[in-house]
């Protein structure tokens, strides 16, 4: 009986913040793209459903989409537009600026849209203090006693992304050839939904 290797979970990283913007987007669009089918006269339908068919998949691509996966053996970037695979051997560094990118040994760079550089949560992680304060006129617990994690969390999921890459950058399972994936399920829709409005606008 043959045993197959077992693949470990991915340790997934999105923007919380992101996600909720775009549901809010998607609820908004919703509703006045609606009240647009239902109500309008003429044209104001048609105008209304092709610029939904457009507009939606963007809103999706930018907001609800992004995603970075990685396990022991390779790491999975979803971007807007593109699922970038790494396996961890051609992963040569991560770089954190004003945004978070991973690069492979052949130089080539790619964002990481899932996980947003904020500078303000960084000036606010440094600002933190070393310690958490011990209460007055008692020994401070263990607790107490450790010292805060002052990093933003984006500047974490970063720290983790390098240490699993260092960990499993020899490993057998983790070699392999880069390889990038255009999403047509989301540029297919949007093109449509361009071109039809391009067509009812010229058709006056």
């Amino acid at each position: 009986m043959s045993s197959r290797p077992v693949t470990s979970p991915d340790r997934i990283y999105r923007s919380p913040a992101g996600i909720a913007g775009g549901v809010v987007l998607l609820v908004l669009g919703a509703w006045l793209g609606a009240d647009a089918v239902i109500s309008g006269t003429g044209r104001t339908p048609w105008l209304a459903l092709a610029g939904l068919l457009f507009a939606v998949p963007l809103v999706v691509a930018f907001t609800i989409r992004p995603a970075v996966f990685g396990n022991e053996d390779r790491l999975r970037v979803r971007n807007p537009f593109r699922v970038i695979t790494l396996p961890w051997a051609t992963v040569a560094s991560f770089r954190s600026g004003y945004s978070n990118e991973v690069f492979d040994e052949e130089g080539t760079k790619y964002q990481l849209w899932s996980i947003p550089v904020s500078m303000r949560a960084r000036r606010k992680a440094q600002r933190l203090p070393r310690q958490r304060p011990s209460r007055r006129g008692q020994e401070p617990t263990e607790q107490e006693q450790a010292p805060v994690d002052r990093r933003a969390v984006g500047d974490k999921s970063m720290d983790e992304l390098r240490e699993l890459c260092e960990a499993r950058a020899k490993a057998t399972t983790s070699k392999g050839e880069p390889s990038v994936r255009w999403a047509y399920e989301i540029i297919a829709p949007a093109a449509a939904g361009a071109v039809l409005l391009v067509i009812l606008v010229a058709l006056g």
